[in-house]
């Protein structure tokens, strides 16, 4: 074969047809993963991280729905970084907590240093405690929609965009035409119902008043200080700290083992593949990747500012409106 590009895509195609094919073989025919291979000790205390925005819950959950019954593993600390995101998977991650404690008796304590705001601490006040680096921002209890009217734009570029639906509030929220008051009514009911259940698990989660709540569930971030002293974490720490809340919730004393659930590090392969069961943070772990390749320090924000994108795509998100 005399063409030289013809032959250079030739063995391109061979190279990527060998390295699919150990893959799967290796997937097929290997033995345990490194996850399932690692033992737990006794007396354990099981660490799972939530990291970057909560778009999907299920490899976490994944998690705890494997390690819960573990009789080994006495209690569980949950090391949180995340700003919200969706609200529905927040509410899975709440509502699987709660579960998981009354099913196991084990106690669950949250920690986090950095971000613990909107659903996120949805899902922290599930725990039986709360533990926060001083400076540390929690809080952002608030619900909030984001639309934009493209009206004018659409006009200066002569273009004429039209729906045909079934109903008035079909294209609600649409981009080519200014909002309503009646949609924007819809809108504000939808978001007041959702900040409702959002105040309530709150309430029960954290046992507070409901005016003493609804004074600071305007949307804030407080630190990790202010937020001990209302009353929205229990005490000031780090995870070593909060690792030592659970093994005394747990009566381990000093005898215990910390065992962290097992990471996955993404590949090239994987980031392509796009697992069904990759959740929080798929363009954040994709940005980290491709910015070991590059000395672009943008690239990395660049890439975070595509799951930005991403979550406007959603309907409702509990994540403060700052965030980007």
């Amino acid at each position: 074969m005399k063409n030289p590009f013809v032959r250079f895509i030739i063995v391109i195609l061979v190279i990527v047809g060998l390295v699919s094919t150990v893959k799967w073989i290796s997937g097929m025919v290997g033995s345990k993963s490194s996850e399932e291979a690692m033992l737990v000790s006794k007396n354990s205390i099981l660490q799972l991280d939530l990291e970057g925005v909560i778009m999907n819950g299920k490899k976490f959950l994944k998690k705890l729905k494997k390690y819960k019954d573990e009789d080994k593993i006495k209690a569980i600390v949950i090391n949180i970084n995340s700003p919200g995101g969706a609200v529905g998977p927040s509410q899975e991650l709440y509502a699987a907590i709660k579960a998981l404690k009354e099913e196991t008796k084990k106690p669950v304590i949250c920690s986090s240093s950095g971000l613990l705001a909107s659903g996120a601490y949805y899902t922290a006040v599930a725990c039986d405690k709360i533990v926060v680096a001083p400076g540390a921002l929690v809080g952002s209890i608030g619900v909030i929609m984001e639309f934009a009217n493209l009206e004018k734009l659409y006009d200066w570029a002569k273009i004429s965009r039209f729906s045909i639906n079934s109903g008035k509030f079909k294209d609600s929220g649409a981009e080519y035409r200014a909002m309503r008051p009646d949609e924007k009514a819809l809108f504000q009911d939808l978001i007041n119902d959702v900040y409702g259940q959002f105040k309530q698990a709150v309430i029960d989660g954290r046992k507070m008043k409901d005016e003493v709540v609804s004074q600071y569930a305007d949307g804030r971030v407080m630190t990790g200080k202010q937020a001990v002293a209302l009353g929205f974490a229990d005490q000031l720490g780090t995870l070593d700290d909060a690792i030592k809340v659970a093994a005394e919730a747990a009566n381990l004393g000093t005898d215990y083992k910390l065992f962290e659930a097992p990471k996955k590090k993404p590949s090239f392969w994987d980031l392509l593949e796009q697992q069904d069961d990759d959740d929080l943070n798929s363009a954040e772990e994709a940005a980290r990747y491709f910015s070991k390749f590059s000395s672009d320090k943008g690239m990395e924000a660049s890439i975070r500012k595509v799951l930005r994108v991403q979550g406007l795509n959603q309907p409702m998100l509990i994540m403060p409106g700052f965030w980007e």
